[in-house]
């Protein structure tokens, strides 16, 4: 691929692990002079930041090479930013109530799989929206998953990679659905579906498998039906696995790398959820990622559990209408750009 000195700055590997299309080193020149048409054609709205040849390539196949749709994708992805302040948000987040919400629902990044990519741990069971919101807020949430997805981008990838000396852009997900039952699925499937958005509008390309463990009676039955609404490109990172998962999940994930509660070895002190454990805290691997360099002694101090649920936060279920009803408008919307 070419080399923009304007905009990237990379300091780890430019060449994929995997030889596939339209990934970086692996490059038509047609795919090339997308890339370039995609950056001028931003550069002329006046967009500078986040122009660089690995994000334009991870929009671009988001879209199938839709130059026009990949522009659209990008303009949305920023004015989300734009509008939720992320980037002044990153360098100092906060998140304090993290442990009392991760009784009822645990996300966590954890060592790597087999093939160095970073593992990203959730566990859909326990979740009680009305408990959580007693603890935090929607926004809160989702503000915290935004937050971990941009370190996923810096620096857990770019330190998995200089482990590994491939470049690696996707991350290894684990989803836990024991205890996921029937009375449960509305206000899972409620927070999923805002989570979902995010992840997939706005950090396209970041999944490299996703492992559903514990996947309850029936499950399959209804993923044969799902997985034909699907692009058969995603569908292939999926795997769906009952409660016997340790023998497939350990082809891909050494023992030492799972926590022990989900059948692997390892016991972080304090526990895995909260330690963080990855090539991005080795300093052989690791380096200051850019909301590292842009934070200053304003950073927000951990607070503990001295943190409440604001004032005008709304209760937990005002806050499950409201996302039903986000839910409903996101639909609409899709339904009408379909159109």
């Amino acid at each position: 691929m070419d080399i923009d000195k304007k905009y990237d700055n990379y300091d780890f590997p430019l060449t994929a692990a995997e030889p596939q299309d339209g990934h970086a080193g692996h490059l038509s020149q047609q795919q090339i002079a997308q890339v370039h048409q995609l950056r001028l054609m931003l550069e002329a709205e006046g967009y500078t930041d986040r122009l660089d040849t690995l994000t334009l390539l991870r929009f671009l196949r988001a879209r199938k090479w839709d130059v026009m749709l990949s522009k659209a994708m990008f303009v949305d992805t920023e004015k989300w930013r734009k509008e939720t302040k992320l980037d002044e948000t990153v360098p100092i987040w906060d998140y304090p109530e993290k442990a009392e919400v991760a009784k009822y629902y645990k996300q966590f990044y954890h060592k790597t799989d087999k093939d160095g990519r970073p593992i990203y741990i959730e566990t859909l069971g326990g979740i009680d929206l009305t408990a959580m919101y007693k603890i935090t807020t929607a926004d809160r949430m989702l503000t915290n998953l935004a937050v971990e997805y941009e370190r996923l981008t810096d620096p857990r990838l770019p330190a998995c990679s200089r482990k590994v000396g491939k470049l690696l852009e996707t991350c290894c997900t684990v989803m836990d659905l024991k205890g996921v039952t029937l009375t449960k699925v509305p206000s899972v499937y409620s927070y999923v579906r805002q989570a979902s958005v995010i992840s997939q509008n706005y950090y396209p390309e970041r999944l490299g498998k996703l492992f559903l463990i514990n996947a309850p009676w029936g499950f399959s039955t209804v993923w044969s039906v799902v997985k034909g609404w699907l692009d058969p490109v995603t569908v292939k990172k999926i795997h769906i696995l009952g409660s016997g998962y340790q023998t497939e999940l350990m082809k891909h994930v050494s023992p030492e790398s799972l926590p022990v509660e989900f059948g692997g070895t390892c016991r972080c002190d304090g526990g895995c959820e909260n330690s963080d454990a990855g090539p991005w805290h080795d300093p052989e691997w690791a380096r200051p990622a850019w909301w590292e360099k842009k934070a200053d002694e304003k950073t927000i101090q951990n607070s503990g559990s001295q943190i409440e649920t604001p004032k005008d936060a709304p209760s937990a279920e005002a806050a499950l209408v409201a996302e039903k009803a986000k839910d409903e408008t996101s639909v609409e919307a899709k339904q009408t750009t379909a159109a």
